[in-house]
């Protein structure tokens, strides 16, 4: 399977941490005494990014994936968190001093670093989160020894912003992104064909602030931290009339949160990657949906294949058709949304499917 290379997010831009509570280069060490003879056969591994594994999002949801499939093996995985961009590569090289079969590393981040290891270890497996591992742009994974994990997060996104076309009572919604990444933009394109559809379909004039159709005159905030800037970002929308907001970047939706708590006003917000419904309650009295990456079932899928010998670089890559990607439930917005929705949006999402209702992204074309 050939991936454009418009979508290869560029190698080696860092991405900038927030997590305070990561520990760099640090991976649990063997416990004393243990017997040598009885190492597993498969060792399955991984490297955060700078978010750490704590993130109630992108990073977590791969730890749970790896743990998930390493239970099921009854195997001891090797994980490590990277605090900053400077302990990607060392990280890596950690694990394979340590015998790691298959290393996962987690995110775009990590990808100049991953595939300098994967070259000058063919032995070893390497699995890429959000990441096309198409380093010379021909369109193709680069090694044989490196499988992109990717998600068609639009497809999603576009019933996110469907449904929230639906809710909105001012009739304008906001969306901006941490870092200007395809792997961010993705969310927010999305989102705004989704509205783009609803008002189509109802005849509406939904607005949609912070994503202009060009990344390059959209809004971020420089980075991925939780931040006066990132809060300062959500209250300027706020300010416009935005009702529902869509941050796309790990921590930032926390400063969404306080800005919104801050404005007094009836405001909803959004989730990426994770039901932040579910990892963060602090969000619940405002969570109307997110937009979830199959994260976790994809990891933990690559590395039980990869264990059971089925290994191939062969991206894989979520959609809605193989639940890779999804929408969250409302929860406790599901007896204030309109009734009729959650029908449109079962219908809509049979037409992404089939065809029959066309969602570019740069996964898809």
């Amino acid at each position: 399977m050939r991936i454009t290379s418009r979508g290869r997010v560029l190698s080696g831009i860092a991405l900038i941490g927030t997590s305070a509570l990561v520990l760099a280069g640090c991976a649990a060490a063997p416990e004393e005494g243990g017997d040598e003879t009885a190492a597993p056969e498969f060792l399955p591994c991984m490297v955060s990014d700078a978010g750490g594994f704590d993130d109630k999002s992108f990073n977590q949801l791969g730890f749970e994936g790896l743990t998930e499939a390493a239970d099921e093996m009854g195997v001891e995985p090797i994980t490590v968190e990277s605090s900053s961009e400077t302990d990607y590569a060392p990280n890596i090289d950690s694990l394979v001093s340590q015998g790691c079969n298959l290393i996962v590393t987690v995110g775009f981040a990590l990808s100049a670093a991953t595939l300098t290891a994967a070259e000058a270890n063919p032995d070893i497996e390497f699995a890429l989160i959000d990441d096309a591992a198409d380093a010379d742009f021909d369109g193709n994974v680069d090694f044989d020894n490196t499988k992109p994990i990717v998600f068609d997060t639009a497809q999603a996104a576009f019933l996110v912003g469907y449904a929230a076309a639906s809710y909105s009572k001012s009739g304008i919604v906001a969306t901006w992104g941490g870092m200007n990444f395809p792997t961010v933009t993705i969310f927010m394109d999305g989102f705004a064909q989704g509205v783009n559809y609803y008002n189509s379909e109802k005849g509406t004039a939904v607005q949609v602030l912070g994503w202009t159709g060009d990344a390059a005159t959209s809004t971020f905030t420089g980075g991925f931290e939780a931040n006066d800037v990132a809060k300062s970002t959500a209250q300027n929308f706020i300010d416009q009339g935005a009702d529902i907001l869509l941050p796309v970047g790990g921590p930032i939706y926390q400063s969404a949160v306080a800005a919104i708590t801050d404005s007094g006003k009836e405001i909803a917000l959004l989730g990426v990657d994770a039901d932040l419904f579910e990892t963060d309650p602090s969000t619940q009295p405002i969570m109307l949906t997110s937009i979830l990456k199959g994260i976790k079932s994809a990891t933990a899928a690559v590395v039980s294949a990869a264990a059971s010998g089925d290994f191939s670089n062969e991206p894989y890559v979520g959609t809605l058709e193989n639940d890779g990607v999804g929408i969250a439930p409302f929860h406790d917005f599901e007896s204030k949304v309109n009734p009729d929705l959650q029908g449109e949006l079962d219908t809509i999402k049979s037409g992404i499917i089939d065809g029959s209702i066309p969602v570019t992204s740069y996964l898809a074309g």
